[in-house]
């Protein structure tokens, strides 16, 4: 009977794993079906062709000709349909599209999508981890499809505004019905592809590092059984592996996005706030549509790395914890027949220090601080041990690196005061006169 019951058992997680495996394959051709949709598909000359055809057409030649051809100036055009801020908003979306189409291409072309998003790893995790993986890849796409809905609709209706109520103004060509939809159609087009694929690798980092916050959480339960050294350290050292293989394939991206996007907005702040700057929501509200979006995408990429390196920053803490409790147990009960006030005071502080009550509440990233310490085997791991893995943890400490700088909640306030100082520093250049 109880061999009867192990087969069972097996049978249902063999079962369970190709569960997973099955809605991870579905996962994943409906991610490459997106990808294709925005023409990262360089598997062959003919798609690579096709695919960077599409990328000059909508990011270049689109915006060049609708500058040139809808020439809405003063003398022809109100004050309303006037494009004061259509070049910059322009330039900046042109930019990004580029560096992400360069960077979609780039790990394309070097891993292939399966190997970049660890598809190939995740099927070694626990059925936990596989599971957790595949919602939060749900969530992307529906995330993205949330995000784009609402910009879409808005850069949608000031285009409708624009055509139609400046239609007697508007330069046109042929027939100006059939001119006006089809050159609002292609610059509708043009906008969506250059700001879908910006997010679009923001949300790639963003869903790669929720794998990594599964293995910490799934990583901090070694101290609560019993666990050798040797294995807890290959498993750190397995997890600083994916760590620095994120950073390097991200850090371009995120130095060239964090430096784009400061330059992109303090230009829009000085065309707006200059001497004599004409500034109302007809004329300024495409230039705040697009500041939303290239600081959304830069705030997904920084929340993440910064989310992730808390994360493993905490484990050391955590590491810590676990190595005081354990000397604290083994120095209980010493005499072994009468129990002094001071061992009655450690075994509270004991309490208090290595258990969690249930009626504690953490946020998201105090969970790690929160996990509870079970009794700890002394006998089996010796003092010496784990007081060098916590010396290891506390000088190899993981996270998202960027050329070397920790992508810490440190490194965050230090660039949020930079900005604000050169922020400062231009409206008083502009404003102050």
């Amino acid at each position: 009977m109880a061999e009867d019951k192990e087969r069972l058992l097996q049978m249902n997680k063999e079962t369970t794993a190709q569960t997973i495996i099955t809605e991870d394959v579905a996962q994943l051709r409906s991610f490459t079906s997106y990808l294709k949709w925005v023409y990262v598909d360089q598997s062959n000359l003919l798609k690579a062709g096709l695919s960077w055809s599409v990328f000059f057409s909508l990011a270049y030649v689109v915006p060049i000709l609708s500058h040139f051809m809808l020439d809405c100036s003063k003398t022809t055009c109100d004050a309303d349909h006037s494009r004061p801020y259509h070049v910059p908003v322009q330039i900046s979306l042109s930019i990004f599209a580029t560096i992400s189409f360069l960077s979609l291409s780039d790990w394309d072309r070097r891993y292939g999508f399966r190997k970049f998003l660890f598809l190939d790893k995740v099927c070694d995790e626990s059925i936990k981890i596989q599971r957790g993986y595949g919602h939060q890849m749900q969530r992307t796409m529906k995330l993205i499809l949330l995000w784009g809905l609402p910009c879409f609709v808005a850069e949608c209706a000031y285009k409708i505004w624009w055509y139609v109520s400046g239609s007697s103004q508007i330069p046109h060509y042929g027939n100006p019905y059939l001119s006006s939809i089809i050159l609002s159609t292609l610059e509708l087009c043009s906008w969506l592809y250059r700001t879908s694929i910006f997010f679009l690798v923001c949300v790639l980092f963003r869903l790669i590092c929720y794998l990594q916050l599964l293995r910490l959480e799934e990583f901090a339960q070694v101290f609560q059984r019993e666990t050798e050294v040797e294995l807890i350290l290959m498993e750190h050292l397995r997890i600083r592996k994916y760590l620095h293989i994120i950073s390097h394939r991200f850090r371009g991206f995120i130095l060239a996005s964090l430096i784009l996007v400061t330059a992109s907005q303090l230009s829009f702040l000085l065309v707006a706030t200059k001497p004599h700057a004409d500034v109302d929501v007809l004329k300024a509200g495409e230039l705040a549509l697009v500041s939303i979006t290239l600081v959304s995408g830069l705030f997904i990429l920084l929340r993440g790395a910064t989310k992730i390196t808390h994360k493993a920053q905490s484990i050391t803490g955590l590491c810590a914890k676990w190595h005081i409790c354990a000397t604290i147990s083994s120095f209980e009960n010493v005499d072994g027949e009468t129990t002094t006030t001071s061992q009655v005071v450690s075994r509270e502080a004991t309490a208090a220090t290595c258990g969690s009550s249930d009626d504690e509440v953490g946020d998201e990233e105090d969970e790690l601080d929160n996990t509870k310490m079970l009794p700890i085997f002394t006998h089996t791991i010796s003092f010496q041990r784990r007081q060098a893995l916590v010396s290891y943890m506390e000088n190899n400490k993981g996270g998202v690196t960027m050329f070397g700088f920790m992508l810490d909640r440190t490194w965050l306030h230090s660039i949020f005061a930079i900005q604000l100082a050169l922020c400062l520093w231009l409206l008083n250049k502009t404003i102050g006169i």
